[in-house]
C-alpha cells in the first residue's frame, strides 16, 4: 500500500532529518487503523475532496488517494513534507488531484477549483498538549475553504488509562522545561476535542473510538519511533538526548516482549464535527 522511501546517505541518527525518515519508516504507520476508521464511517471515496492539517510524510493522503479521493495536505515540518511528496509525487510533477504545501491551508488552496468536503487533523498530540489556540485558528482558516456541512475530523488520545503510551510521554512532560510547557505532553480532557472544534466555530456531529497500538520490531526501533513524534523535543533541549533515551527506555521496557518486540496498546478518540 505504501511505497518504499528511497532509501539515500542516511543523516545523523539524532538529526531532524532523521527524525523525519523514522516518523514516516516506523511511527506513521500505528495510526493506520484511525485512518481506515474515519475513512470508512465517512465514505471517503470518488467525490471527495480532502485537505488535511499536519499531513506529516503523507500516509493518510495516500490511503485516501488509493479510494479515488481528491488529496491536499498542508504540514509545518518541511522535511517530512518532502517525503510526502516521494510518496504522492514520486515523479516530481504535479499529479491531478495532489497538491501539498508548507504552512496553512492556503498553501494548497485553488480559487478556481472545488470547495474541500473533507478535513481532518489527525495527529493526537495537537489536540493532546498547548497547541490547541493555533490549531483551532488554522482551523477556522480552513474551514472558510470548505462547504457547509463539511465533516472535520479531529483525533485525541483516549483514556489515559487505555493508553500504554501514555507512561512514555509522561518522561517528555517531566523532562521538559516548565517555562516551555505549551510544548508539553498532557494526558486528554474528555472534552477536549469537543471545546476546540466550538472554539474553531464548528458543531461536534459524532465521535468513535479506535484501537492503535504501537508495535515495533525492538526496543531501539520504539525508541527511534516515540522520537520522532516530536513530542520529546522540548525534553531534550532542556536536558539532553542521552538522558531523554534513558528514560525512554526505562518507560518501554515493561511492553517488551520475549521475542524483543514491543508492543504497547492504545485507544485513539476522534471527533466529527460540521463545518456552520
Amino acid at each position: 500500500m505504501t511505497p518504499t522511501l528511497v532509501r539515500r546517505h542516511r543523516p545523523s541518527p539524532t538529526s531532524p532529518e532523521a527524525r523525519a525518515r523514522d516518523w514516516a519508516e516506523i511511527q506513521e504507520r500505528m495510526l493506520v487503523p484511525l485512518y481506515e476508521a474515519v475513512y470508512d464511517r465517512l465514505e471517503a471515496g470518488p467525490g471527495t475532496r480532502l485537505l488535511s492539517l499536519g499531513c506529516g510524510s503523507g500516509l493518510a493522503l495516500l490511503m485516501a488517494a488509493a479510494r479515488g479521493a481528491s488529496v491536499s495536505g498542508v504540514d509545518q515540518d518541511g522535511r517530512r513534507l518532502a517525503l510526502a511528496r516521494e510518496r504522492l509525487l514520486p515523479d516530481g510533477a504535479p499529479e491531478t488531484g495532489r497538491r501539498l504545501g508548507l504552512g496553512g491551508p492556503e498553501a494548497v488552496h485553488d480559487p478556481t477549483g472545488p470547495a474541500f468536503n473533507l478535513i481532518t487533523a489527525f495527529d493526537p498530540l495537537y489536540c493532546a498538549g498547548g497547541g490547541t489556540r493555533g490549531l483551532a485558528q488554522t482551523l477556522a482558516r480552513a474551514t472558510a475553504l470548505a462547504t457547509p456541512g463539511t465533516p472535520v475530523v479531529l483525533a485525541g488520545w483516549g483514556p489515559q488509562e487505555r493508553c500504554a503510551a501514555s507512561g512514555a510521554l509522561r518522561v517528555a512532560a517531566r523532562l521538559a522545561d516548565p517555562m516551555c510547557a505549551p510544548a508539553r505532553w498532557r494526558p486528554s480532557g474528555r472534552d477536549d476535542l469537543e471545546d476546540l472544534a466550538r472554539t474553531a466555530g464548528l458543531t461536534p456531529d459524532g465521535s468513535g473510538r479506535v484501537s492503535c497500538p504501537y508495535g515495533y520490531a525492538d526496543l531501539p526501533s520504539a525508541v527511534r519511533g516515540m522520537l520522532s513524534t516530536g513530542a520529546f523535543d522540548t525534553a531534550i533541549r532542556a536536558t539532553d538526548e542521552d538522558q531523554v533515551t534513558k528514560e525512554l527506555v526505562e518507560a518501554l521496557h515493561p511492553y517488551q516482549r520475549r521475542d524483543g518486540t514491543v508492543w504497547m496498546p492504545n485507544v485513539f478518540r476522534y471527533l466529527i464535527a460540521r463545518v456552520r
